[in-house]
Order: C-alpha cells, then structure tokens, then sequence
C-alpha cells in the first residue's frame, strides 16, 4: 500500500505534535496578551533597545516594540519559532533512524518487501507532521489572539512568516535525518543534532555587525528573520530557496548514507 510507512509513522507523531501545538499556542497567547502593557512603555523600551549594540540588537532580533509585530517577532518567532522549533525538529530527526538501528526493529522492517530508498522517504516524510500541525494552528492562534487585543497583526505577512520559515526547520530536519543515519546510539544522534542547530544559532547572532560576519553564513538563521518579514515587510524568497536547496541535499545525503551503511 502506498505511503503505509509514512501513514503509520505519522499517525505516532500526532498526539505529541498536537500537545506541542496546545502549549506553543499557550504561550504565544500569554506573549499577546501581555503586548498592551509593553504598548503604552513602548517609548521607552525602544529607547533602552537603541542603547544596546547594534550586533545585539540584530543578533537577537530585537528592534521595536512599538507595534505588535516587531514584539510578536522578538518575544515569540525569533526564540520560541526560530530556535526552538529549529531544534525539536533536529532532535526527532534524530531520533528516526538511530534509534530503529539501536533496537534492531530496522532487520524486521527489511525483511519485508520494501527497500532501503523508500523507506528512507517515507519515514523522512512523517517527520513533516509536526511542522504540518503547527503551522495551521500557531499562525491561528497568533491572529486571533492579536484580534482580540485589539492590535491585529498584517494576516499576509504572518502567514509568509510560517510559510518561509519551513525551508528552515527543512535544514534541521535535514541535520538530524545525516546524524540518525551516521550514529549507532539514537541519543548520540539527537544531542548532536541538538547542538549543532544551537551552535549554528549562536554563531549567527555572535558574528553579525562584527569582522567575521561571513562566517555566518554558514549559518541557516541568517537565511531567516521574522522581524523583516512582520515589522519591515520584507520577503527574502531567494534566501527561503537556499535553505530549501541545502535541505534537499541533507535529505539526500541522509538517503545515500542509508542505503550504503551496514545494519
């Protein structure tokens, strides 16, 4: 049957990225609603922000609260979407493979008549429910909860934010799935994974504004910025292209270390 893989791998993955979706949109709620509070201090948070070095304030993407959409950025897409999500989807990557090699359940799925490649794909495939899940109900949430404020935010650019912050999440799903195939221990595969979107994170925000910003690009954050897509309305799709490209290829990569590793 076509997809049972990834039907029945998917089907394992939705009560924990549902519980997922619950507490992100509780705490993207709680973040909205304290925004009115910032809003009438805005003057002055922005003038204390202006204070603070340039390469802080765009390492950490930090620049206005004075519109809902440059603290909806800040305090919920650049930390909690960005990073967190970047590293979530690196650690079950991580998990995938590895963890069926440790247990030995990869000779019995084998042994049946699939091969190597598909089910590599599929499984791969499944690992797309989470970000499925939370990109329809996070960006939800986020409006509404605006709405109800009274400070609603630009529907358009909130729905670019999720959509071109895929191809992101894509590359740490990417690192995880090369480290699952590469390690024997799952748990070395996900810390691994864990620590490199980490590493990668900080050495973006550390480099920009200084003499090795370059060094930067090697990092998949600098191909991503909620703040210029909702405070400044800027879409960077050729950058959303790299980061797709990059995680095709760690997909890719991920599949032949798969079928040529011995199991």
């Amino acid at each position: 049957m076509a997809l049972e893989t990834t039907r029945y791998s998917a089907r394992r993955r939705v009560r924990g990225s549902i519980a997922m979706a619950i507490l992100l949109g509780a705490f993207a709620l709680l973040i909205i609603y304290i925004y009115p509070s910032f809003a009438e201090a805005s003057a002055d948070i922005d003038a204390l922000m202006e204070s603070l070095p340039e390469s802080f304030r765009e390492g950490m993407g930090v620049e206005s609260y004075s519109t809902i959409e440059g603290f909806v950025a800040a305090e919920l897409y650049q930390f909690l979407w960005i990073l967190l999500l970047g590293l979530y989807m690196a650690y079950i990557a991580g998990e995938t493979f590895s963890d069926d090699i440790e247990s030995k359940r990869l000779y019995l799925v084998l042994s049946t008549p699939i091969s190597r490649s598909r089910f590599h794909l599929e499984t791969t495939l499944a690992l797309l429910t989470p970000l499925i899940i939370l990109n329809v109900v996070i960006p939800l949430v986020v409006f509404g909860g605006t709405i109800a404020i009274d400070y609603p935010v630009d529907p358009y650019y909130l729905a670019a934010v999720h959509l071109l912050s895929v191809p992101y999440h894509l590359v740490c799903m990417g690192i995880g799935a090369v480290l699952s195939v590469t390690f024997v221990r799952g748990n070395t595969a996900e810390l691994s994974g864990i620590s490199i979107v980490f590493l990668l994170f900080l050495l973006d925000s550390v480099t920009v504004g200084s003499d090795f910003e370059r060094l930067g690009a090697i990092s998949p954050t600098r191909y991503i910025d909620p703040t210029e897509i909702l405070l400044h309305e800027t879409l960077a799709v050729g950058d959303a292209l790299i980061l797709l490209s990059v995680a095709l290829l760690l997909i890719f990569g991920s599949m032949i270390l798969f079928q040529n590793r011995d199991i």
